[in-house]
């Protein structure tokens, strides 16, 4: 049986979402965060050795990374049987875009939010570093809107892996107050928080604070 084990605010509601999408059957388990660190429990080491989430297994497969889990879901649930898609057809244009965007995700466009997460906290021993930080930031919100101009979707004319792989950051963005100047953006996190499939995910993985 395909399981995800699911943290609390954390990526992993990103594919609570995607499964939700496919209508493949699956098992949750789920995990709490501490509450004063806000880390994940040690119960997740015993899944994978770095004790993060989201993790998937199927079978005899295991995997970690947010893109990658993405990815397999939609290759080996997402095709045929009535079911969406939810990726263009390799070898196309969009497809490389779509790809890209995967990527795009953690590999560049989370990196400025989090390390904004993380300066904050040292409050005013942070301070040099925010006008760096605010400028990545723009960098890529800036990048992403204009992607989204005059668009529905990241890649295509419906939903794909590029859009549930992007949620988190523009939900990241929401929280830290930053999507005002970018109402691309805003307009498609909102379209995404609508989805019905959305709002089960909510419903099944708890209370999560990047949705509000």
């Amino acid at each position: 049986m395909l399981t995800l084990h699911h943290l609390n605010d954390s990526r992993s509601q990103r594919i609570l979402w995607l499964l939700e999408e496919l209508g493949t059957p699956y098992e949750m388990e789920r995990y709490q965060r501490n509450a004063e660190t806000r880390l994940a429990p040690p119960q997740l080491q015993a899944v994978h050795p770095l004790g993060k989430s989201p993790v998937i297994t199927d079978g005899d497969v295991r995997i970690a990374e947010s893109g990658a889990i993405v990815d397999y879901l939609i290759r080996t649930y997402g095709q045929g049987n009535g079911k969406p898609a939810m990726m263009p057809a390799p070898g196309s244009n969009d497809y490389e875009a779509y790809n890209e965007w995967l990527h795009y995700s953690e590999g560049s466009a989370m990196l400025p939010l989090m390390l904004n997460l993380y300066v904050s906290r040292l409050k005013e021993a942070g301070a040099p570093l925010h006008p760096r930080i605010d400028s990545e930031i723009r960098n890529h919100l800036g990048y992403v809107d204009g992607a989204l101009k005059g668009r529905e979707f990241f890649v295509g004319t419906s939903l794909s892996g590029a859009d549930i792989q992007m949620s988190f950051v523009g939900e990241m963005a929401k929280v830290f107050d930053k999507l005002a100047p970018y109402p691309n953006l805003a307009a498609w996190l909102t379209r995404m928080h609508e989805r019905p499939a959305f709002q089960r995910s909510v419903e099944k993985g708890g209370a999560y604070r990047f949705a509000k």
